[in-house]
């Protein structure tokens, strides 16, 4: 045996060998188990990105040989993700009763780091370092070795929802948006460069559909953070059945962008392979993971669930909501512009939400406020946004993409600076000034909105359109 196919044979053997020694112990768990297997899917990812910056810096390479992916050879490849992802975590559920996590987390990191300094210039022939190649080392550590590390570790142990998610969607999107399409047109036609290399006004094309196809998708992981407590990894799930946002739309939002993204990822490649991959995704989760997961979810929510599904469809999306959480939009008649909002809902018979005006809140309230029975809360244009979401399908989109991070804040900004803002007056019952009054007797002109804003179905300004 050569000294490359040994080398080859212990770089794979050695890691996975250590992981289902630490592993071991821990095979009870099904949650732990779904932890190393996104440690190992974070540091898979990120080893192949990793490598392509490298070999173009020319901080290391390998020589040709049989089964390699773009050059990294596989089971350098897997060992190497294995080292940086789930063994280190293993090893930390393992201590966890003895280190506190802030603790045994960048120990472990730099244990992995000192092996992998001895390690890389010992496995001559199999790799070939460049004078720089300890930078690589470092990046790759801090890169993807942490994040692999820190989402396992969380994963596991259920604590940052938040950061379990953000790594979860950089994770997921790099692997399904990238690795994998890159792996099937290595397969079967397509190349990236035909995105590069586009138009200007397709490439502006392709990302709005890519922007439109990914709205329903993110609107859905918020939900489950939010509504759910949860991730979409079936191993770190919500702990409560979540059905609003898109889910009172369609049972599966997540699974209908990614296969939409995945279509304009065929389109703008040029790929009939990813098209393919797409087609077969859809096939899969009907033949496959449908029956799994409505099982599982039966089993959790019973009744709740089978309510859910007989009004809400997998595939094709309702017109209009099924609310089963209704809500509150309360709106402050005393602004032109938010009587014009109160109309323009009030005109589409929205569904299961109530229109107040602000004056019967029972606090104190600055325009506009969205409250739902679930304990949601919202106010400006967030409120504006989840209230759309009881209308239709069309606005319902508007209204997630509207919330989205980073562009909610924009449309607040925006609304701002047209005088949408909060007002410098709050109006509401908690105030001293409300004591005592009652806007279901008061008169409309007395608080300065004109005769067509009078009072709703003999109910003052209250109006419960639409059917939960």
């Amino acid at each position: 045996m050569t000294d490359l196919a040994i080398a080859r044979y212990a770089v794979l053997a050695v890691p996975v060998i250590a992981l289902g020694a630490a592993a071991y112990p821990l095979r009870h768990s099904k949650r732990t188990g779904g932890a190393l297997l996104l440690a190992f899917l974070t540091a898979l990812v990120g080893v192949a990105a990793l490598d392509r910056l490298a070999r173009q810096v020319g901080w290391w390479s390998f020589p040709p040989v049989s089964g390699a992916f773009d050059g990294l050879p596989v089971d350098l490849w897997l060992g190497w993700a294995v080292l940086w992802g789930p063994l280190p975590v293993a090893v930390g559920r393992l201590l966890s009763g003895h280190w506190p996590a802030w603790l045994r987390t960048p120990v472990l990191l730099a244990a992995v780091g000192w092996v992998d300094a001895v390690t890389m210039p010992a496995l001559t022939p199999l790799t070939d370092l460049g004078s720089g190649w300890g930078w690589g080392e470092v990046l790759g550590l801090l890169l993807v070795a942490t994040p692999a590390v820190v989402l396992g570790e969380c994963t596991a142990s259920r604590h940052h929802l938040r950061l379990r998610v953000v790594l979860q969607l950089t994770l997921f999107s790099a692997l399904v948006f990238w690795l994998l399409p890159t792996v099937v047109m290595d397969l079967g036609g397509g190349f990236w460069s035909a995105v590069v290399r586009a138009p200007r006004w397709w490439q502006s094309v392709l990302a709005q559909a890519a922007l439109l196809a990914a709205v329903p998708g993110l609107a859905a992981v918020r939900e489950f953070v939010e509504r759910g407590g949860g991730t979409p990894y079936p191993w770190d799930p919500p702990e409560r059945l979540v059905t609003t946002g898109p889910y009172a739309y369609l049972a599966n939002p997540m699974q209908v962008s990614a296969t939409l993204l995945t279509g304009v990822l065929a389109i703008a490649t040029a790929s009939w392979a990813v098209a393919a991959a797409a087609v077969m995704t859809v096939v899969f989760s009907e033949a496959v993971a449908e029956k799994h997961e409505d099982d599982d979810l039966r089993r959790r929510y019973g009744p709740e669930w089978a309510a859910y599904r007989s009004r809400v469809r997998r595939w094709v999306p309702r017109r209009r909501p099924a609310v089963f959480s209704p809500a509150t939009l309360y709106v402050d008649l005393g602004c032109a512009q938010c009587r014009e909002l109160y109309r323009a809902f009030d005109r589409r018979v929205p569904v299961g939400l109530s229109l107040v005006d602000a004056r019967e809140y029972p606090g104190a309230l600055r325009r506009v406020r969205y409250e739902r029975g679930d304990g949601v809360v919202a106010d400006g244009t967030a409120a504006v946004a989840l209230a759309a979401g009881h209308v239709d399908a069309g606005l319902a989109m508007l209204g997630w993409l509207a919330r989205l991070p980073g562009l909610g804040w924009l449309v607040a900004r925006v609304a701002d600076t047209m005088g949408l803002g909060p007002s410098a007056d709050p109006v509401g019952r908690g105030l001293p000034s409300a004591a005592g009054t009652s806007p279901a007797t008061e008169g409309a002109p007395e608080y300065g909105c004109p005769p067509d804003a009078a009072p709703v179905n003999g109910e003052g300004w209250r109006r419960t359109p639409g059917s939960v």
